[in-house]
This record gives structure tokens, sequence and C-alpha cells, in this order.
């Protein structure tokens, strides 16, 4: 069986194996059985913290003996022991020792050694699996193979403590998903894990903790079951809430801290709730201080950016609480000249790892200034906010440019600042420079960042649709392509289709240019129109179509394409006298254009008549305020129109 390292490691690790290495692996040979196990536990002895000889005994085939003794039936118990200890001491070396133990397919063989009657075999199987399925190159979908492995170890859960603590932190690192949520959850871990909490083992208590925080996280079921789960008596919220008081170790009140929050997200708990307010917040508070250690600082600061994302009243409480927003700041400075920390070790793992903080700051900073004016204001105003947040989108790190991108996309929904900041700082150019071959995640967000940036009132606003000039509309049709847009317009996915819908307003703004554009591209917009009106889509996407129509019936020439179109009439009849109000005044918009008595020809378009007989009559200009008609036809609140009649909107609805 193929199992060793990969190549380059394999020959540098070759040319420095030793007498001694090989006279290990020679023994498990031995027919004698008492000198294999001594061999054995002779070997336990000599990899303890010794990288390069597991690596020598890897290369030399002792994993394939040792996975092969641990499954002989006719092995002693204590020799199948020994074994599962040495095989998950080489776990413990490097990446590649488990990848190699991997593709030995020790995995099957550990999960059948948990079959056996003895409770120190079981041990040391769970102990290997758990370094195993805890290291990165290990796929969790292993675990989940055999549908008989998870509720086993359900089973296995009340044998000792060992097999508590093992087993929990297993299903912790390999609970990646609903999916997984799923599983575990219909076989028992909530029932099962509950009372682990209690459990006088620290360790046991943590791994339970950690995997109620995997379980609960945007998972709505799982989070409303551990809402009403009694332990002695006790809610589990309320143990959580103990488990997070200040006389506790941080990594346990920081895990209670993220149980609680991920419950709330879920809807299980109020936002409003004091445990919430008083309790979770100020402990996450507590976690950003410059006193915890880094990666306590992150965690904190990106469950807190969690937490109070959709609620502004719990930003409001946050921005407020131990000056957090000063407090963040000092994420940008770490570690300063002067650090505190004497630790070599810990100073070079820091250095490693100091984007993470930038990363958490930007996190944090986005969701506390998503609401309120205030707040961002403040934001903006810390010491070099605007010059961190450019420096941010230009770092190497994907994950800190896409922080900054978030962060700068939460400030830009504030008019004031798009006034004066982002102007002073021009954030546009980095912001272009990122979009260049970026990832979808970041280009999604920074899409959104950019039509704030070019919206109406919005200094920066020179190249976008609404209210553009001919010439860059012209652009971005040439850019997107016409077959492009059209694709789009028959897209499954609603968001898609109403964003392009916008867009295609948008162009369809400014008589002068809606003529320009129909003229070359009115047959592909009509065909485009009539397929949405006769096609199976909801109230807003017909409205907006029909708003359209109203902008080319706004045009010159542009309207000749409707009172030539028997068609398209037709649809406007039906859908003024459809039963929605929206599709009513829509309707009405595309004949008050049409009628319009400034236009050339209002009277033979007045007395037009449908193929049916019927007649329109004769209309004077509609009743309705302009106020209400902008409401009522317009996109968003920001929409700004050519005429009483344009229903024009602002492409940058996606992102307010």
């Amino acid at each position: 069986m193929a199992c060793l390292l990969e190549t380059p490691i394999r020959m540098s690790v070759l040319s420095e194996v030793t007498a001694s290495s090989r006279h290990y692996v020679d023994r498990l040979f031995d027919p004698d059985p008492q000198k294999v196990l001594q061999g054995v536990i002779d070997m336990k002895n000599a990899v303890i913290g010794n990288n390069k000889q597991k690596a020598n005994l890897i290369v030399l085939g002792a994993v394939p003996r040792l996975l092969y003794l641990l499954q002989q039936e006719t092995s002693s118990t204590e020799l199948k022991t020994e074994c599962a200890v040495v095989l998950g001491s080489l776990a413990m070396g490097t990446e590649n020792n488990v990848k190699s133990l991997l593709d030995c397919h020790i995995i099957p063989a550990l999960l059948q050694g948990l079959l056996s009657l003895d409770l120190k075999f079981i041990e040391a199987c769970l102990r290997c699996l758990r370094t195993i399925f805890t290291s990165p190159v290990t796929p969790e979908e292993l675990l989940y193979t055999d549908a008989t492995v998870i509720p086993h170890l359900m089973a296995l859960l009340s044998k000792s403590r060992y097999t508590q603590e093992y087993i929990c932190q297993i299903f912790s690192h390999c609970c990646k998903g609903p999916d997984h949520q799923t599983i575990l959850f219909n076989h028992g871990a909530v029932q099962n894990i509950a009372h682990l909490l209690t459990s006088v083992s620290y360790k046991v208590r943590m791994q339970a903790l950690k995997c109620f925080s995997v379980l609960a996280f945007e998972n709505p079921q799982v989070s409303m079951t551990l809402v009403n789960v009694l332990v002695d008596g006790e809610l589990l919220p309320q143990i959580f809430v103990k488990m997070l008081q200040r006389d506790k170790p941080i990594e346990m009140q920081l895990t209670s801290a993220k149980c609680l929050t991920y419950m709330c997200r879920a809807g299980a708990i109020r936002t409003d709730d004091n445990c919430i307010v008083l309790k979770t917040l100020p402990c996450l508070v507590r976690m950003c201080s410059k006193e915890r250690l880094l990666e306590e600082r992150v965690e904190g600061a990106e469950t807190l950016a969690y937490l109070i994302e959709p609620d502004v009243e719990l930003q409001r409480i946050a921005s407020i609480t131990d000056h957090l927003i000063a407090m963040l700041a000092d994420y940008f400075k770490y570690p300063s000249s002067v650090s505190a920390i004497t630790d070599i070790k810990r100073l070079d793992h820091d250095l490693k790892h100091a984007h993470e903080l930038r990363q958490a700051a930007f996190k944090l900073y986005a969701s506390l200034g998503a609401n309120d004016e205030d707040i961002r204001k403040k934001i903006i105003e810390t010491e070099n906010m605007m010059d961190r947040i450019v420096t941010g989108l230009s770092e190497s790190s994907v994950k800190v440019r896409l922080a900054a991108v978030r962060c700068l996309h939460s400030l830009s929904r504030s008019v004031q600042q798009l006034r004066t900041s982002f102007q002073d700082h021009a954030v546009w150019k980095p912001l272009m420079k990122v979009l260049q071959n970026a990832p979808d995640e970041i280009l999604v967000v920074a899409s959104s960042m950019l039509c704030n940036l070019l919206l109406e009132f919005s200094p920066s606003k020179e190249n976008m649709a609404f209210q553009a000039e001919q010439k860059i509309k012209a652009d971005i049709l040439r850019s997107l392509s016409t077959e492009q847009l059209f694709r789009l317009l028959s897209d499954s996915d609603l968001n898609v289709l109403m964003k392009t819908l916008g867009l295609l307003r948008n162009l369809l703004s400014t008589r002068p240019h809606i003529d320009k554009i129909m003229s070359t591209h009115g047959k592909q917009i009509m065909q485009a129109v009539t397929l949405i009106l006769e096609g199976e889509h909801n109230i807003e996407v017909k409205e907006q179509t029909l708003c359209i129509l109203a902008n080319i019936a706004d045009g010159t020439t542009a309207k000749e394409l409707i009172m030539t179109n028997d068609d398209i009439l037709q649809k406007i009849k039906y859908y003024m006298g459809h039963s929605h109000i929206k599709l009513q005044l829509a309707a009405m918009f595309c004949i008050s254009n049409l009628i319009w008595n400034e236009e050339e020809g209002p009277r033979r378009r007045c007395s037009s008549t449908w193929r049916d007989g019927s007649s329109w009559g004769t209309r004077e200009h509609p009743t309705s305020s302009v106020k209400e008609v902008q409401k009522l036809a317009s996109f968003d609140s920001f929409c700004l129109h050519t005429s009483p009649w344009t229903a024009g909107s602002c492409f940058a609805k996606a992102i307010w």
C-alpha cells in the first residue's frame, strides 16, 4: 500500500533515515507477539516530540504495519491500544504526516476499532481520530460516509470523560454547515451533549460548549431547541450566561458569548433580552481590549460584529460601551514599537497574524456604522480612519481587502460623507483597482460600494447611468453589450432581473437619450418588454417593466414604437384595468406620457382606438401630484426624474 510523504520531503527525509529507525520498523514483523508489543512501545517513546523520527518511520512503512496489527483479531488488546497511540503521535506531527495516514485509510480502521468492548482501546482510537479530524487537511465528510458512525459516537458519549471530550471535539471540528448540523441534531446531539456542560472536567465543558456554538450557528431549528433545554433545572441560556462571567476562563467566556450570539441571530433570543444587552454584548466588547491576546481580540470583534449587524439599537449601545470605536483604532497599531510582549515566539506569531486584527476591526466598524449617521461620523473622525481603509483596499490578504470594502460600503451610506471624506480621499481610485481580477465575494460588495459613490448627490457620480451623459450611457451599453443585457432580462434570479430592469430604466431617461437608444436598440427592447409582460412574473417586475414603457413613451420619436405596436397597446390597456393599483398607475404613466400635450401629435394619440373598437377617449394631464407620482413610479427614494412622467430609477438601489 502506497503511504509515503510527498516527493520533495520524502527525498530529503530518506537521506537521513538512520539504522535505529529501520530497527523500529523491523521489530513490528517479529514472530514473537511480546517482542512486537515491546517494539511498538519503544517506537511510541521514540516519536514523542520528534517530528524527524515520525517522518522517518512513515517513509519506512511503519503505518501500514501498525494498521495491520491494530485490525488483527489475533492481536492483543494491549497491542492494539499501543498501535493506536503511536498512530495518534504520528498524526500530531506535520500536515504531510496526516496526509500519509489518510492515504493509508486510517479513519475506517480507527472507526472499526470503536466497536471494541475495551474502553482503553476505544479511548486511544478516539484520541487518534480527534487529532486527525482537527487537522485542516482532513475532509470532514469522512466522518459522515458511514451512516452508523454518528449514532455509535453518541452512544459512546456516556463511557468516560475522555470519550466525551474527544467526541465533542470531533463534532465541533466536523460540523461545517446545515447538512452536518441536521445530521447531528437528528441523532440527538443536543440531548446527549447538554448535560456535559455541568461536567466536573473543564475540558469536557469547553468541548461541549464549542459543540453548541457550531450547532447553533445560522440554524433556527437548533437554536429554538437550545433555548428550551433544561440542565439540572436551569435553561441553557442561563448556563451560558454564567459561563461568560468575568471570573471564568477567557476561552469559556468567548465561546459562551458566541452561543448566545448565534441563538440571538437565529431568532431564538430577542435582541433586547438582558442576556444579550447586559451580558453578551459587554463581554464581547471586553474581548476587544488591548490587554487580551491577539486571537481573543479577533474573535471578540468578529463575533460582536455579527451580533449587532442587523440591529440598530445594539449598534448604538456597542458604540458607547467602553469607548469601543476608539479601542478598535488600536487594532491598526499592533504590534507597536513599545509592545509589552516579551515572549519572542508570541511576538513572532502575532506579527504573522496582525492582518487578522485589521480584518476584524474593519468588520466591526462596518457593523457599527450600518445604520446610524452619528456613529458613521465618529468612525470616520477616528484617527487616520479613511487612510487606513484606503490602505486596507490594497493589502495582500483577500480577507482584509474584503473587510475594508465592507467597511467602506457601510460608511458610504452617509450622504454627508459621500460629499466630504470620500471625495477628499478619492476612494473610487483604489476601489476601481480592487475590482480588477477580484474574487466574486469582493466584486459583489465593491460593485455595491461603487453604486453608492455614483448616486446623484455624490461628487463621484460621473460614470454611471442615471442622469449620465449620452456618451457614458453608450459606453455602458457597449461594454455590457446588448446581448448580455437582454440575457440578464431573462435571468431566473429575481434580484438580477430587477437590477437589470433598473439599469435599463436609467439608460432610458432624458428625452434625447431615450430617442437615441431606442433608434438603435428599440426592436430588442420592445421584444424584451413584451416577453416580461406576458411571462409569469410578480407585481414588482411587471411594474418596473411598465415604467420602462412610460420612459419610452416620454421620447419624441421613441414613443412611435409603442403607438405602432398593437400588442403593446393591448397590454397597456389590460394593465390599466388590473386589480393591483401599482400596475394600474404604471399603465397610466404610459398613457400620460403618450398624450402629454407639449408633444407632437397629441390629438392623434388621444383619439387612437383599440383594435376591438373601444376608445381611450380624450385625457387631460393626470391629477396626481408630482410628488405622489414620483413616489409611486420611482425605483427608490433617490430617483430624480427628468420630467414628472419619466419613471427613472436609481441604479444604486442594490446597496441601500
